[in-house]
């Protein structure tokens, strides 16, 4: 559990750094959206790193990926609604279904464990 929660924490830090200045730093440089992001986008690393080393104990290298992308939406998902304002489409479910089925494919089945 502590690997999602680690993951969702840095998914929120990676959501901000790559797209948080689109509602707020049009005025911006460019160098300077770049250099607010890598300020976030270090606290992210200081998460996700952990993260993958405690989750690899108990997840293989492409669960964790797995797990990342269903993450990555989902933090996305609720960024784009409440921070940037945007509509959430019959499409966007879609595809977010279709990554819910990956991650069902993922972990329905046993699969070798790491270096197997």
């Amino acid at each position: 559990m502590s690997t999602i929660l680690l993951l969702v924490l840095s998914n929120v830090f990676m959501t901000f750094a790559w797209y948080g200045h689109l509602k707020y730093g049009h005025d911006w440089s460019l160098w300077k959206a770049i250099l607010v992001s890598w300020a976030i986008a270090l606290l992210e690393y200081c998460l996700a790193v952990p993260a993958n080393r405690l989750g690899y104990v108990h997840f293989s290298g492409f669960q964790l990926k797995i797990i990342q992308e269903v993450v990555t939406i989902t933090v996305f998902i609720g960024f784009a609604i409440l921070f940037l304002k945007e509509k959430l489409a019959w499409n966007h479910l879609v595809a977010f279904a279709f990554l819910g089925v990956a991650a069902f494919f993922a972990f329905a089945f046993k699969a070798p464990g790491p270096g197997a």
